[in-house]
């Protein structure tokens, strides 16, 4: 199925291919975000950041909110509880660290945040949901606000039509939706009907699908099927950047699912990676250990040897690691039976906490005491 895609507009930002990298804790980073980038265009949105942590000043937050060299869009997202906070937060992003796009993280499923009443569980208080997204946009001016949220607690309470008017109606750019509820977490399929149906619902700003994009075949039939104006890509792109590369080439009406690279090119650009987190963290030890998360990644289904793959998880420095990378078969395919497995978190399902008679006051506008995250990256 080939495609040719229309450009995603959010706000005065037009984004082609309509394409966004999903902010993932300890995975988007500069160091990802630039790989990434250099392989095709679209929206690359720094790790979670949260709301709360900017304004009291953490250095690390603000280190994290620095822009991306190069980047032709400076895009950020903002976790928060307290329509305030997020307020004063959204005016430093912009004010002071030169956003140009903010993202509202309403769908974070950890049970640590919503057992608090952040995060999934937030758009259950439909007037403070109402409320923070407000406090958000008149603190943006011109800047697009964005929100990304979940279906819902649960499938009993489903959330996320209700809060896509609300944002809609608040004066958003644009609302993303994981069509996952909490309670799934990462588990089975998502459900690209409910995209479908926000889209049917949300008629005045764009509307982007996440869940299962694994290909950019995927990322084509989820816009096909759903009618979505854009596609937020999380998972399906660890050990994979080139996936980007693939996107904007299906959305420009190619081959939507190209072979896989051989592994000799997986090397390059596993060796390219591992620099750029050195450079990022300041030290050799430092960038090559962020790096071992990633090697499981980028091997999957290749015939590297569970020993060989072992040794890379502990490698110290980056002699240790290209020493290991050499001794792969820069000529192995990947299987075919194994192109699209899935990568990251399978967890789920789980039942999801949430504060005492949550459901039974979801008009009650007062922030949840405690719910804030006092740092940032998830």
């Amino acid at each position: 199925m080939a495609l040719a895609a229309s450009a995603l507009k959010i706000g005065p930002i037009e984004v082609d291919p309509p394409v966004v990298l999903a902010p993932m804790a300890g995975v988007t980073n500069p160091a990802f975000r630039r790989l990434c980038r250099d392989f095709g265009p679209g929206l690359y949105v720094t790790e979670m950041v949260s709301s709360r942590a900017l304004v009291e000043g953490n250095a690390k937050t603000r280190d994290m909110m620095r822009p991306d060299p190069g980047a032709p869009v400076h895009s950020v997202q903002l976790s928060g509880v307290d329509p305030r906070v997020v307020g004063e937060a959204v005016r430093i992003a912009i004010g002071e660290m030169g956003a140009q796009h903010v993202d509202l993280n309403m769908g974070c499923p950890v049970p640590k945040v919503t057992r608090l009443g952040g995060g999934a569980a937030l758009p259950v208080h439909r007037v403070l949901f109402r409320d923070l997204v407000r406090a958000a946009v008149r603190a943006a001016g011109t800047v697009p606000v964005t929100v990304k949220m979940r279906k819902g607690v649960d499938d009993d309470t489903l959330t996320y039509l209700e809060a896509g008017l609300t944002a809609e109606s608040e004066g958003v750019a644009a609302v993303a939706l994981h069509a996952r509820t909490a309670e799934q977490l990462y588990s089975g399929r998502a459900d690209w009907h409910a995209i479908a149906a926000l889209k049917e619902a949300v008629t005045t700003v764009p509307v982007l699908g996440n869940g299962d994009v694994w290909h950019a075949g995927d990322a084509v039939r989820m816009a096909a099927e759903t009618g979505c104006d854009g596609v937020v890509v999380g998972r399906g792109c660890l050990g994979r950047p080139w996936l980007f590369r693939d996107l904007a080439d299906a959305f420009a009406g190619a081959e939507p699912q190209p072979p896989p690279p051989l592994l000799g090119e997986v090397v390059e650009v596993m060796r390219r990676h591992v620099r750029l987190l050195v450079e990022l963290r300041g030290a050799e030890l430092l960038g090559v250990r962020d790096f071992r998360k990633h090697v499981g990644w980028y091997l999957t289904g290749y015939p590297a040897g569970p020993e060989r793959r072992r040794l890379m998880a502990q490698a110290s420095s980056l002699a240790e690691l290209d020493g290991l990378l050499a001794e792969l078969d820069p000529a192995a395919v990947l299987p075919r039976d194994v192109w699209n497995l899935p990568r990251g978190h399978l967890h789920g399902p789980r039942p999801v906490t949430l504060p005492e008679r949550w459901r039974e006051t979801a008009d009650d506008p007062t922030p949840p005491e405690g719910a804030d995250v006092e740092s940032s990256g998830g």
